[in-house]
């Protein structure tokens, strides 16, 4: 196991368990840092909390006592654990250092980095820049919030491969030391307020991503963001931005035919085959941050010319008699969704709902022009339910659930509709994740055939 570099704490606490706070608490252990672990929903007979406790490790589960911060000298913690947390506001006001496992595995990275964020299209941009990497023969490896946890990740990765790492909000609050060769920021609106309460927090969270970076360092960023140009002039790495809507000397751009880099024609627009305007800046993105660590042209093209979208994120699933199914699980958030349903001009019937986080949805109006029908679940079926209202379409039908959903835009679809799963929620009211959700729906259009 990959020595820790920089990291001069001797006990740590490992604060929730889940896969990252298991690997973080089995890399300190192998570097002979005394560690103890709480996790309130865990339990003494789980599988892993005995394992942890043979390899050495003090576990406390099923409360968070205030006690577990006795003697700790630093907290990593699972990036879900708010920080009104008691055992966090207790560490903060102890002037305890927080971090979540991304800075662990930085300390174990020897290569290059290229750290993704946004408020959306993270991981369609991460998936692209790793397959433009590997189609052009550039060592890489993917990990962080695209399900891999990026210790393992960083465990196993040698000096001449580069790691690709979605990056959350979430764990971008908990890091110190950690500097990407490449950042890449693609959007920032307003999202997980319930999490960090305003704006402001938000956009400083997201902007950790180049905190560390130094003039060798490039900050791939979305020149049509407002937010975001104005953020990134406190950056010290080298700015290559990014636009679908002006030319760009020194970054990634478009016009009515072509993809460029600089000055470079990268392919031609028509090839494209992955649906969505908003992909076009996710692809943008991933050309510029994949040629600045060595893609080529044509391994861009292998992958353009036929990545067709990550699963859950407007991903294409089936015709069935003419209708187009698409799973958009991933659309957790308003923005999401409006790009999704701009992504079509056919007739669509739209299934939304899910966890009710006291927003409303009047700025979906603008984009129902091609909303036919509507099906709605979950705790925001209402609130959707007066939106449809608002926006004039006729047929609205509430049901318990996304499978219910899916047999009855069906029913009331015709040859040519679009049916699409994109519910503007998370969606925790129902199901554990959004992929579970996306899953649903994926069995559910199977099951009409």
């Amino acid at each position: 196991m990959k020595k820790l570099n920089d990291f001069p704490f001797s006990h740590a606490l490992v604060l929730g368990l889940a896969k990252s706070g298991t690997a973080a608490a089995k890399v300190l252990l192998a570097n002979d840092k005394k560690v103890r672990v709480n996790d309130r929903n865990a339990t003494k007979e789980d599988e892993v909390v005995m394992q942890l406790q043979a390899l050495g490790a003090e576990v406390i589960v099923g409360e968070h006592p205030l006690e577990v911060l006795d003697d700790i000298e630093i907290i990593v913690k699972n990036p879900g654990i708010p920080y009104e947390n008691p055992i966090i506001v207790e560490a903060e006001r102890r002037n305890i250092p927080i971090i979540t496992e991304i800075e662990i595995a930085y300390s174990l990275v020897e290569g290059s980095i290229i750290g993704i964020t946004g408020s959306n299209g993270k991981t369609t941009t991460t998936t692209l820049v790793t397959e433009m990497l590997e189609k052009s023969n550039q060592p890489v490896k993917v990990a962080g919030n695209i399900g891999i946890v990026a210790i393992d990740a960083a465990q196993s990765l040698k000096k001449e491969e580069t790691l690709v790492l979605e990056l959350s909000s979430f764990q971008l609050l908990g890091i110190n030391k950690f500097r990407p060769k490449i950042a890449v920021l693609l959007n920032i609106f307003e999202a997980h307020l319930d999490y960090h309460k305003t704006m402001e927090h938000y956009v400083q969270a997201k902007c950790n991503i180049f905190k560390q970076q130094t003039s060798d360092d490039y900050l791939v960023y979305n020149a049509d963001d407002p937010v975001i140009t104005d953020a990134v002039r406190h950056a010290k790495a080298l700015l290559i931005p990014f636009s679908t809507k002006r030319n760009l000397e020194n970054g990634a751009w478009i016009d009515d035919e072509w993809i460029y880099f600089k000055d470079e024609k990268v392919m031609k627009l028509n090839e494209v085959v992955l649906v969505g305007d908003h992909n076009i800046e996710n692809i943008l993105a991933a050309v510029a941050a994949a040629k600045l660590d060595g893609a080529t042209n044509e391994g861009i093209r292998k992958v353009l010319t036929t990545f067709s979208g990550v699963k859950h994120r407007l991903q294409y699933i089936d015709t069935i008699d003419g209708r187009l199914f698409y799973n958009d699980s991933k659309a957790t958030n308003l923005l999401a969704t409006q790009k999704a349903l701009t992504a079509f001009k056919q007739p669509t019937i739209l299934l939304a709902g899910g966890l009710d986080r006291g927003n409303e949805f009047t700025d979906l109006l603008p984009y129902l022009s091609s909303v036919k029908a509507m099906v709605l679940f979950g705790q925001t079926k209402g609130k959707l339910q007066e939106l449809g209202h608002q926006a004039g379409i006729e047929t609205m039908e509430l049901v318990e659930n996304v499978d219910e959903a899916v047999k009855k835009a069906y029913a009331i679809s015709n040859a040519g509709d679009v049916i699409l799963l994109s519910p503007s929620c998370a969606s925790w009211d129902q199901y554990r994740t959004f992929e579970e959700r996306g899953d649903m729906f994926i069995q559910a259009v199977h099951k009409l055939v």
